[in-house]
């Protein structure tokens, strides 16, 4: 079964046909419609407030523009798409961390950006608790786009066809940071990913192999604690016994509270699509599943804060057989949505 998730209320625009930044023609609604947006009746509730910020079709497309806009960057070089590439499920395929302008090194790997609109918190610190909020970090962060939403707002405001398209989308062309911020996070929340093979299973329509039913019950058995629900991920925030990495000096959820105790805590990653977002971890540290499987089964190291879940019968990490991590490794790849990665409607 398919659910649907309408917006409620319409724009009243003019009909413009126009060239877009990317000399793409598009065509803005004569009426703005809502955009529908379509997911598994078994997927949770959309924490995206779309009475705040409601979805609609020309506000989406404006948001596309945006997310692959390099004028949201200082140099004019860095746009959103930059550091997250829709074939590798919108992550920095082959960057540990990212990569900004003049070629700056950030100190985070890329996550990706998919299921957002279910999801509650933002960024490995989980520091941006509203989606319509969360661009902001990388466009004013010096070592990603360095720009502000002053300077952005004067350069989008120098093009016409920039004007159109915020005049289809909100009914004027008045351009304001937080219009700019909320398109951005509309195209964002459309970003769903819910046709994988695991999807088709749980509907009924495919079976799995026998590696990968036995695959799926050992991730139950081992990893589902903390990649728990159909977007494999309980949002909170753990120590997994990662050793800190001195070259980035992350210690992750403390260096938004201050606490020891959050020393070294990361926000537990989605894994749906996790085939195609290598490297892994929060500093991109491993290069395969394999890597990480192995990290959790022998070199988990004990510290104070390392989670209940990995010292578990007087036991450091996560006991599994090659065997056993070849199977969970042939389930994880049934959470991978080609459609997802190749849909033209996500495309710059």
């Amino acid at each position: 079964m398919i659910k649907r998730i309408f917006k409620l209320g319409f724009i009243s625009v003019f009909l413009f046909n126009l060239v877009s930044c990317s000399d793409e023609v598009i065509q803005p609604l004569e009426k703005d419609e809502a955009y529908n947006i379509q997911v598994p009746s078994y997927f949770p509730e959309m924490t995206f407030d779309v009475s705040a910020n409601p979805i609609t079709k020309n506000g989406v497309e404006l948001g596309r523009k945006l997310f692959y806009e390099g004028r949201l960057s200082r140099n004019n070089t860095i746009s959103c798409g930059f550091c997250h590439i829709q074939e590798n499920a919108f992550t920095h395929h082959g960057h540990t961390v990212s990569h900004g302008v003049d070629d700056r090194i950030g100190i985070r790997n890329a996550p990706p950006v998919q299921n957002m609109a279910f999801l509650k918190r933002y960024m490995w610190d989980g520091v941006i608790h509203n989606l319509n909020e969360q661009a902001i970090i990388p466009i004013t962060d010096e070592n990603e786009m360095d720009s502000s939403m002053p300077e952005v707002i004067s350069k989008l405001n120098s093009d016409a066809k920039y004007k159109k398209l915020f005049k289809a989308a909100y009914g004027d062309e008045n351009i304001t940071g937080e219009r700019v911020l909320k398109a951005i996070s509309q195209f964002m929340a459309t970003l769903v990913s819910a046709d994988s093979k695991y999807d088709r299973f749980r509907q009924g329509k495919e079976k799995f192999t026998s590696e990968e039913s036995q695959g799926m019950n050992l991730f139950q058995q081992k990893c589902a604690s903390c990649h728990s629900g159909e977007l494999f991920t309980d949002e909170s925030f753990r120590n997994t016994g990662m050793y800190y990495n001195t070259q980035f000096k992350d210690a992750g959820l403390h260096r938004v509270t201050l606490e020891q105790k959050d020393w070294m805590k990361f926000r537990v990653p989605s894994l749906r699509n996790v085939e195609f977002t290598a490297p892994y971890m929060h500093d991109g540290r491993f290069y395969t599943l394999e890597a990480v499987l192995n990290f959790y089964s022998d070199n988990v190291e004990d510290n104070p804060n390392l989670d209940s879940q990995l010292k578990q019968n007087e036991h450091i990490g996560i006991a599994m057989t090659s065997q056993e991590k070849q199977f969970i490794i042939a389930f994880l790849r049934t959470l991978s949505d080609k459609g997802f990665i190749t849909n033209p409607k996500f495309a710059e």
